[in-house]
């Protein structure tokens, strides 16, 4: 089976040792994607709101550059700096997935995610050739 980087330019750069996602047959799996605005590499925002938004909108990025898209997520990650967060994170989360089969979803707090994010999100996605 091939594995296959995936890396665009409409999402952040990664900013370590790894890819922005990997394909697998079938499956793509996506790095954590923090509010970095892909741009300038800097940080948006200092609320959970715009940052769920900007973190959101980097990981369609990096679908659509594998050939899918937020329809196709089977399966999400989602890592808080502050568990308080979670009802307004859900609540821009049911945003973008808002058709279909919503995917399973595990929520975790954390002691601290890089460059001081409020949330961090990765996925596994779902391509049909």
């Amino acid at each position: 089976m091939e594995i296959k980087k995936i890396n665009t330019t409409e999402a952040p750069a990664a900013i370590g040792p790894y890819s922005q996602a990997i394909r697998c047959g079938q499956f793509v799996y996506t790095s954590g994607q923090i509010p970095l605005d892909p741009a300038t590499g800097e940080m948006v925002g200092s609320d959970i709101e715009t940052q769920t938004h900007q973190v959101l909108k980097n990981l369609q990025a990096v679908l659509q550059s594998a050939g899918t898209s937020l329809d196709k997520v089977i399966k999400t990650t989602v890592f808080l700096a502050n568990m308080g967060d979670f009802q307004t994170m859900n609540a821009i989360y049911a945003q973008y997935f808002n058709s279909g089969v919503t995917p399973a979803r595990s929520t975790i707090q954390v002691a601290e995610l890089p460059r001081k994010a409020l949330v961090e999100i990765e996925c596994v996605a779902l391509v049909e050739d």
